[in-house]
């Protein structure tokens, strides 16, 4: 019987659960986590929450430099529109409570981000033999590495475009494992207008079926178009805020490039995004869609000038979601690498240049590995001993997703593992429920 014909009661449905309650033992112990590093952080935290509530400001405020001239009067608020009006939320409030709110809130996506990617391993995994309670465990270690480096953004930086960005990306790989295009193509758009650098994550369409491809792009075309051409065609001088330039930091890896200019080169920005999405286009044509979000960010990270610690959020999503959907070891270890390659290196390495030179030894070896790198199939198609392999899935035309032919199961072939190549119709997802919590 399929995973999908398997009812979600029993031992199943209670897998990993704490008794009667319905919050999962990886749940409760990432929430502890994430509540001990919100307490260390947040002494020190909301460090850039100004700029978003200046900006609120001026958008939503008749004000002479404010509204549609924003980005034309103020090119340092590198922030997309639907990151001030999130940030608008928690204007009421006075000011310190504001930004306690606005750090408890994002912590909170942090952690539903980390059940949302369980879920969606969840469902890209059926019919494999999946093993959930190891796919729990998998969570639970790549999670405990990627919330210091969420906490990090949300709290220490309060770096609500980067959160939302980061957020909405997530929710666009949970719509692409089940199918639904138009969300994608939504849920993308929102991501690019709260922070424009997460065009690097859009080579996720490409995963999508031909037909409800084109219907995503068009839904994406449409909402980016609306958030941001009433600044540009209102206010010409809008175009000059994407030269807008940062100091090249002495720790950067474009340093190792032979780039030393004092600050951004007018080329780096095109450059990042043209590469974050080259290499993701490339990671889906060799089945690998689950890498798009690491490789967009071993691209911002390689090239840009500055070298902020909230910058390897979005790399430790990345690693999450390959290791969580993209491969099934248990040990999540590029999670881990990353966080002591990028994190460590910036706490306990006293060398500029030798920081950069392990940011870029990371962004190229990952890249390499996620790409190249040969991936294990479910133990010779057997899948593990806790979880016995499915009979073969068939599928009605309308519903083939990509990579498989009609009523048969995708077939496996040696190079990059068949695992996370395509999403999951509706109708097979009931079996991962025993996940969610």
């Amino acid at each position: 019987m399929r995973n999908a014909q398997r009812p979600a009661t029993g031992d199943g449905a209670r897998l990993g659960r704490i008794g009667r309650y319905p919050v999962r033992w990886h749940t409760a112990l990432l929430t502890a986590w994430t509540a001990a590093w919100f307490l260390v952080a947040e002494r020190h935290g909301a460090v850039s929450w100004h700029y978003l509530r200046t900006g609120e400001e001026l958008l939503f405020s008749q004000v002479p430099d404010g509204g549609f001239a924003l980005y034309a009067n103020h090119p340092e608020l590198q922030i997309g529109p639907v990151g001030f009006a999130v940030a608008a939320l928690f204007e009421p409030f006075p000011a310190a409570l504001g930004e306690n709110l606005a750090e408890a809130f994002m912590s909170g996506l942090g952690l539903y981000m980390l059940v949302l990617i369980g879920r969606s391993a969840a469902e890209q995994g059926l019919g494999t033999g999946l093993n959930h309670k190891r796919l729990q465990q998998r969570v639970l270690i790549a999670g405990a590495a990627f919330i210091p480096m969420w906490v990090e953004v949300s709290v220490r930086f309060a770096h609500l475009d980067d959160v939302l960005a980061l957020f909405f990306t997530t929710l666009a790989v949970r719509a692409l494992v089940r199918g639904n295009a138009t969300a994608v193509g939504v849920l993308l758009a929102l991501a690019v207008d709260s922070k424009p650098w997460a065009v690097g994550f859009l080579p996720l369409l490409l995963a999508l079926p031909r037909p409800g491809r084109l219907r995503a792009v068009v839904w994406l075309a449409g909402l980016v178009g609306a958030a941001w051409l009433p600044f540009y065609l209102t206010h010409l001088d809008t175009l000059h805020a994407a030269r807008f330039t940062i100091p090249n930091q002495r720790a950067s890896a474009l340093r190792w490039f032979g780039v030393n200019d004092p600050a951004t080169p007018w080329w780096d920005r095109p450059a990042q995004m043209s590469l974050g999405m080259a290499l993701g286009a490339l990671a889906v044509r060799r089945g690998r869609w689950a890498a798009v979000l690491l490789l967009a960010a071993d691209a911002r990270i390689v090239l840009d000038p500055s070298v902020y610690t909230y910058y390897n959020a979005s790399v430790l999503l990345g690693t999450l979601v390959w290791d969580s959907v993209g491969q099934r070891r248990l040990v999540p270890w590029v999670s881990w690498i990353a966080l002591i390659s990028l994190y460590g290196s910036a706490l306990l390495v006293p060398s500029d240049s030798v920081q950069g030179l392990i940011r870029l030894a990371f962004a190229a070896g990952s890249a390499l590995y996620v790409l190249f790198w040969p991936q294990r199939a479910p133990r010779g198609g057997r899948g593990d001993p806790a979880e016995p392999e499915d009979p073969p899935e068939r599928f009605p035309p309308d519903q083939e997703p990509p990579g498989r032919t009609y009523g048969s199961r995708m077939p496996r072939q040696p190079g990059p593992s068949p695992f996370p190549s395509s999403p999951v119709p509706s109708s097979e997802r009931t079996g991962a429920r025993r996940f969610s919590g």
